[in-house]
């Protein structure tokens, strides 16, 4: 059971409105004013926030204001509920924070449609979706635009890519948003003696190429599928058209697109300051967190070395060396060409 949180200072109002949100199958806690009303968040930390917005003690921007700044309170949906109706009230309360508003008088159909269209967008953002194209589809068709997502889903494609075959390549414009449904994919960039540095690996589920769409520029690297691999392609106009029009759906792809950003800036930082031991430990830990599926057995990877001394920004001669240094001291071993990792701890704790 849902549980909404009423802030109403009038009495007749807040008992009449508890009573249609109990009726509705809601648990119901109400406040009559603001601090009161802060106080139950607090405690309670329920589904949904109504709050009037005219009260004693803490007006319904001071609760809003004070909500948004708690780190546990800040993602509860917040209605305003007021009778007020002017542009600029609606206008303060939205730039504040607010995720709905309802001008009194209002009918039971309103105000059970204004909560139920809050919840169902708090659950399709927590909504796991699976690491593949039916997840993909799955989320679209959740995001509430099932007549133009049928459309784009149909249009699909599926592009097969073999071993170092290049997807796009740096300085073309972007056409489309990629998406790997099978397979391991790789970004990098080249200077002018044709030395390459990886800067971002991706797997089943993730998606690339977003970064020069998102800014309107031309690719800043090139990517190659580092096996054959299976990458669905979205048009570029449908998925602008669908980030555009529909801002819910907007935040959730920003947070998937940006879910390696923080990887990416470590990993630049570590080939700017560490060693070549470090660097190379660095790169296998980088390949065991984004390609290891089972923690029950020890993470193995078939990847050239020339990928993996790209990874690490060195020579390739150089990382063989080292890498043979690692088998020695059997922090991994190699075989049938395959790199398993027997010492994680020492890796990760590898010194520069």
């Amino acid at each position: 059971m849902k549980t909404i949180l009423l802030i109403e200072d009038n009495l007749e109002v807040r008992e009449n409105t508890a009573e249609i949100l109990e009726l509705a199958g809601y648990l119901v806690v109400t406040a009559e004013n603001g601090k009161i009303g802060v106080e139950a968040a607090m405690q309670q930390k329920p589904d949904l926030i109504i709050c009037d917005i005219m009260m004693p003690v803490l007006d319904g921007y001071g609760v809003l204001h004070l909500l948004r700044k708690n780190d546990q309170l800040q993602n509860i949906p917040f209605i305003f509920l007021t009778a007020k109706a002017e542009r600029t009230d609606f206008r303060k309360g939205m730039d504040m924070g607010a995720d709905d508003y309802i001008t009194k008088p209002f009918t039971d159909i309103e105000l059970l449609n204004a909560i139920e269209r809050r919840l169902q967008k708090v659950e399709l953002l927590k909504k796991e979706y699976a690491a593949d194209i039916h997840g993909l589809h799955d989320f679209m068709r959740d995001a509430d635009r099932e007549d133009a997502l049928k459309a784009l889903s149909e249009d699909r494609n599926i592009n097969h890519y073999k071993k170092k075959q290049l997807i796009y390549s740096e300085g073309n414009h972007p056409l489309r948003l990629y998406f790997v449904q099978k397979g391991k994919v790789k970004t990098f960039k080249s200077n002018d003696d044709g030395k390459e540095l990886t800067v971002g690996l991706f797997r089943e589920g993730d998606f690339f190429g977003y970064i020069s769409l998102l800014e309107n520029t031309v690719y800043r690297e090139t990517a190659e599928a580092m096996e054959e691999s299976q990458v669905a392609i979205i048009p570029r106009d449908e998925f602008e058209s669908l980030i555009n029009e529909n801002p819910e759906v907007a935040r959730r792809f920003i947070r998937m697109l940006a879910s390696n950003v923080s990887e990416k800036e470590d990993q630049l930082i570590g080939l700017a300051y560490n060693s070549l031991r470090k660097r190379v430990a660095d790169a296998l830990m980088t390949l065991q967190r984004k390609y290891h599926r089972s923690n029950a057995e020890p993470f193995s990877i078939h990847i050239s070395r020339e990928d993996l001394a790209n990874i690490a920004g060195t020579a390739t001669e150089s990382l063989i060396r080292t890498l043979s240094d690692f088998r020695a001291e059997k922090l991994i071993d190699i075989r049938d060409g395959y790199i398993v990792i027997l010492n994680e701890k020492k890796l990760v704790g590898m010194l520069n």
